[in-house]
């Protein structure tokens, strides 16, 4: 008997996962990507080492997904951290945990692990196929793509849908798909992404493309301890991207947002205000922060602070120096993205409402999730959740 055919569309982590979940099951899979390879966007963060999941506790886990945490937390109950680490370990490769609780491959980098997840799906009959860009539906209801070989129509049994999101649009995921749902997406937005601010020309000059490191950022009772990077428009880096949520939302509300900066997060206030702000005789200001243990891009900051207006004392300055962000760095360089398709638009198995048989997973769906093994973790799970909402239905 031939086995019921089902289409997947997006050869990223969610669709090759629910690929793999579904041939398991005995079903005939293709894959279709608008790519010349698959996981693309996969391989791209083995470069930052793969951070596939997180060690810390599930419930505190859960809690890093916001408001969408009640909807993705069957699917990430159903398929966890420790599942993903077992699933990795069982295509040969070997996990290790950081000193912050970040799950890697002992290789450090995607492609040995893609390369053996490929493989197993070879092995199950999961056929991919590739420049394949979906184009919505015809009017009988059959999938469109379009390929090299021309138009291409299909009538699969269901179909998986996981488009992702429209960061790194370079890499697959543009977005185009909204096209095709006007009235259930919230429009897409830059997540985990850099922020705009108005440098002076002579700090940029000497410091644009330096690391802030041991710092802490701080918005509305949200503090995190990290690193930034100056860029020639403003800052990005980890402190940023754990705030980007908060950060974004206000910009959006009112204009700006003005986080504080903690130049030096383990100095006590009152030490620090013992060096700097009593008299400091002959030495100039960069001297005088010098001596109280100021970095030069530290130091830059603090003058580009008081040349803006601020009157703050030195050492408030160097605690809580505000940073004035007037927008977020473009979409297309953002790690990941917020909105998508919205959750009343698919019931409990992930199965689009008014479409029976085609479901949804990934970054298509609306939810957004710090960088730390969430992002991944979260594709994954809904690829295994969406897979089996999919056996469901075909089995009544």
């Amino acid at each position: 008997m031939t086995p019921t055919a089902i289409a997947v569309i997006g050869a990223g982590p969610a669709g090759l996962m629910a690929a793999e979940t579904l041939a398991a099951a005995g079903l005939a899979v293709t894959v279709h990507d608008r790519m010349p390879s698959p996981g693309r966007k996969l391989l791209i963060a083995g470069r930052g080492g793969l951070n596939l999941t997180h060690s810390e506790p599930l419930e505190r886990f859960l809690s890093r997904y916001g408001p969408a945490r009640a909807r993705l937390e069957p699917a990430l109950r159903a398929f966890p951290p420790t599942a993903l680490t077992e699933w990795a370990e069982g295509l040969g490769q070997p996990l290790f945990t950081g000193t912050s609780g970040r799950i890697f491959p002992r290789a450090l980098k995607a492609s040995p692990l893609l390369r053996a997840w490929l493989a197993r799906l070879a092995g199950q009959g999961v056929t991919l196929r590739f420049r394949h860009r979906w184009e919505g539906w015809d009017e009988a209801g059959a999938l469109r793509l379009a390929t090299p070989e021309g138009p291409l129509t299909l009538r699969p049994a269901a179909t998986l849908l996981a488009l992702g999101g429209a960061s790194w649009p370079r890499l697959g995921s543009d977005g185009a798909w909204t096209r095709f749902f006007p009235e259930a997406v919230t429009p897409l937005r830059p997540a985990n992404c850099g922020f705009l601010c108005a440098w002076s020309e002579v700090f940029l000059r000497r410091f644009e493309g330096q690391p802030l490191k041991r710092i802490a950022l701080e918005f509305r009772g949200q503090r995190v301890r990290g690193e930034a990077l100056v860029t020639a428009t403003g800052l990005e880096g980890g402190a940023l991207y754990a705030l980007s949520a908060p950060l974004r939302e206000a910009i959006a509300a009112e204009g700006s947002a003005t986080p504080t900066l903690d130049l030096r997060p383990d100095d006590p206030p009152a030490a620090l205000a013992a060096r700097l702000d009593g008299p400091r005789g002959g030495l100039s200001l960069a001297n005088h922060l010098r001596r109280a243990g100021l970095a030069p891009i530290a130091i830059g900051l603090v003058q580009e602070a008081l040349h803006g207006g601020a009157t703050q004392p030195l050492s408030r300055l160097v605690k809580a120096l505000p940073l004035r962000l007037t927008g977020t760095a473009p979409i297309e360089r953002a790690i990941s993205t917020a909105g998508g398709l919205r959750w009343d638009g698919v019931d409990e198995h992930l199965m689009l409402r008014g479409r029976p048989g085609t479901f949804i997973a990934g970054e298509m769906l609306d939810w957004e999730a710090p960088t730390g093994g969430y992002l991944l973790q979260a594709c994954f799970s809904t690829g295994v959740a969406a897979a089996h909402g999919i056996i469901r239905h075909l089995r009544g």
